[in-house]
């Protein structure tokens, strides 16, 4: 069962945070996010790919989507934005960062999560309204939640079957940093079911899901997604 979904407010979680989305040539669901965010009680920041500055937000979300038409590889060449270069230093120096679908590839293809997002086995795309179970609450994107509960969250990819080596899997099972496993029939043939992962300091995150899908009860069969967002601006409120 999904928790309450009460928007929190701004003034006594974390005055003036900021959370900036990026968009890259493709994106598809960026401005998706950006009303989460502000729904959710963060100020939405909208971020340029070319630009060179992260204009002093307090976290990023890089945001699901086509970025530069999938060529090469999925998230191949966004890695290469002059924006990655800035938020690859500022990730290594805690700052928050999520990765949605086309995000998490992108965050693989930038190193800052290991493994890879390969074409689904299924060889269709996949759409439709997911249930994970909650692996971690250990993240700064993940607090909001219960350990081993049960989400749902909308799922749509085509390229979201996640792979690494035996050891990187064996590593992210034996330190907690799956956050995310599919429930039910596996929708993509992700190793172990893994919907989505985290780096060691858990600050990073990438899961496959739309969270930014579930955040109204309009527009979604559960608003589960907003605690990826409330998470995020609680961390800020103990830290900032």
């Amino acid at each position: 069962m999904s928790a309450p979904a009460a928007t929190p407010d701004l003034a006594q979680t974390a005055p003036g945070a900021r959370i900036g989305v990026v968009t890259f040539p493709g994106s598809l669901d960026d401005t998706d996010a950006l009303r989460a965010v502000r729904l959710c009680g963060a100020e939405p920041v909208p971020l340029w790919h070319a630009s060179q500055s992260l204009d002093g937000v307090d976290a990023v979300i890089l945001p699901g989507g086509f970025s530069y038409g999938d060529y090469l590889r999925c998230g191949a060449i966004a890695r290469f934005s002059p924006l990655m270069a800035e938020l690859i230093t500022a990730a290594g120096q805690g700052l928050p960062v999520l990765g949605i679908c086309n995000g998490f590839q992108i965050l693989c293809e930038a190193h800052l999560l290991p493994g890879a997002l390969i074409r689904n086995d299924v060889r269709t795309f996949v759409c439709k309204e997911q249930r994970l179970r909650v692996e971690s609450t250990d993240t700064v994107w993940t607090h909001d939640f219960l350990p081993a509960e049960e989400i749902s969250i909308v799922l749509k990819n085509g390229e979201g079957g996640y792979v690494a080596d035996a050891d990187t899997i064996e590593r992210l099972e034996g330190e907690d940093q799956v956050v995310f496993r599919y429930l039910g029939p596996n929708p993509n043939g992700s190793v172990n079911d893994i919907a989505g992962i985290t780096n060691d300091r858990g600050n990073v995150v990438g899961l496959m899901p739309h969270p930014e899908h579930n955040v109204e009860p309009l527009t979604a069969p559960s608003t589960d997604g907003r605690r990826f967002f409330t998470s995020v601006i609680g961390f800020l409120a103990r830290t900032r």
